[in-house]
């Protein structure tokens, strides 16, 4: 039996761009729907995924983790999530997998930069062990609010913590100690924020 069809919303510059994210998340997200799992984001999205193992290997190997290639590689991982969600909305093909797929390759992304970081110093690590203790805890935590049927929403304290952090580990790759530094900070307190909204969001939903 085929599906009805769901309708879309009109696409202007601020909605391609992610800057207008008001109203209700795609139907096609939602707990219960199918999964979709070949479509033009989520091959983007796998590509991200694929990209993360390499970048590891690339900087790990290297002598002081600086190298060009290290940050060309986590950059084109990162600006992958920006383009996955303009892939979404120009196609309209949205799907549970894209929905569980983008924040768990966003969480190992940063994970894998912050051992990086960590291996070769380029940024404090006492920072950087607060972040991956974070990242980990939503990784553990998320898979107990989904086995439970219920929603993660993404508060703005969590989409905009991503940018800083994630420039943080590529200023960092580059050898730019001090600018990384000051973007992780920043980045980590607007994640610890956004934290303490998601247990708060996720307590009705778990308890019913």
């Amino acid at each position: 039996m085929d599906e009805p069809p769901v309708a879309r919303r009109r696409l202007t510059f601020r909605r391609l761009t992610g800057l207008d994210r008001s109203g209700p998340p795609p139907a096609q997200t939602l707990s219960g729907a199918p999964w979709h799992v070949w479509t033009v984001p989520n091959a983007i999205g796998l590509l991200r995924l694929a990209l993360v193992p390499i970048f590891l290997v690339v900087v790990l190997t290297s002598d002081t983790g600086t190298g060009p290639l290290g940050p060309i590689l986590f950059a084109l991982a990162a600006w992958g999530d920006y383009a996955d969600g303009i892939a979404a909305r120009v196609t309209g093909q949205y799907s549970r997998f894209g929905a569980l797929l983008d924040p768990i390759v966003d969480r190992l992304l940063i994970i894998a930069g912050v051992v990086a970081c960590w291996y070769h110093d380029l940024l404090p690590r006492w920072a950087l062990g607060i972040l991956v203790a974070r990242e980990l805890f939503m990784l553990v935590a998320g898979r107990i609010v989904l086995s439970r049927g219920a929603e993660i929403r993404i508060n703005w304290w969590g989409r905009w913590a991503v940018w800083p952090v994630m420039s943080a580990i590529f200023f960092g790759l580059c050898g730019l100690r001090d600018l990384g530094a000051i973007l992780l900070y920043i980045g980590v307190a607007m994640a610890l924020v956004a934290t303490v909204f998601y247990i708060r969001d996720a307590r009705p939903s778990t308890s019913a």
